[in-house]
């Protein structure tokens, strides 16, 4: 269910499917989550912003941990995907560079900040939060080998540290970016990023 057919359902007055109550709070807990970081977010803030009372919030997370384990874990999916995404999209190698690059940079460009949970949250003690933001570098890299190694043979660990170079060179310069832009936009940072990459892993000769 989609955000307009949820407010099309609080319009009517009914009662919200779980599924679509569950979407409706993690909304909600982004929003406050990437506002005020996790230390300062509170159950009660997200149970408002959500328009519902925190006894309909705990029946659907048992705490504030849960709540943003759940939403981190959504939020890492997505640039996990969006990864895969542009790999499958075309065979052109060049292309695929530029996809991926695109990917992080059109992720922490999005409105909804949802970046901040994966790439600057506040919890990176937390062994299970730890885990899901290192799971966004190990699987958008493993992803990234697979296509290296096919395409020019070399060794699994050669073609693996050749991807985990890649995802921190599209995470990190899109982050410096979003912090510091200048006169750039999204496009020439994406595609200055992408040539520089291109111009590196485009030197390995096919397979």
């Amino acid at each position: 269910m989609t955000a307009g057919e949820i407010d099309g359902v609080r319009a009517r007055g009914a009662r919200l499917p779980r599924h679509a109550r569950r979407a409706q709070l993690l909304e909600s807990a982004l929003d406050v989550f990437a506002a005020q970081g996790y230390h300062a977010a509170a159950m009660d803030d997200i149970a408002a912003k959500a328009g519902v009372s925190k006894p309909v919030l705990y029946q659907h997370f048992p705490g504030k941990f849960e709540l943003y384990l759940a939403l981190l874990e959504t939020a890492c999916d997505r640039v996990i995907e969006s990864t895969n995404a542009a790999l499958r999209s075309t065979h052109d190698n060049k292309l695929r560079v530029a996809g991926t690059m695109a990917a992080f940079y059109d992720y922490v460009a999005a409105d909804t900040g949802a970046f901040r949970l994966v790439f600057e949250s506040d919890l990176t003690s937390e062994p299970l939060v730890r885990a899901q933001v290192e799971r966004v570098t190990t699987e958008c890299a493993s992803a990234i080998t697979e296509v290296i190694a096919e395409d020019t043979g070399l060794p699994t660990e050669a073609a693996h540290l050749l991807a985990v170079g890649l995802v921190g060179m599209g995470q990190v310069s899109a982050r410096y970016w979003l912090n510091d832009p200048g006169s750039l936009t999204r496009e020439d940072a994406t595609a200055l990023i992408a040539g520089l990459a291109w111009r590196g892993i485009g030197g390995y000769p096919l397979h």
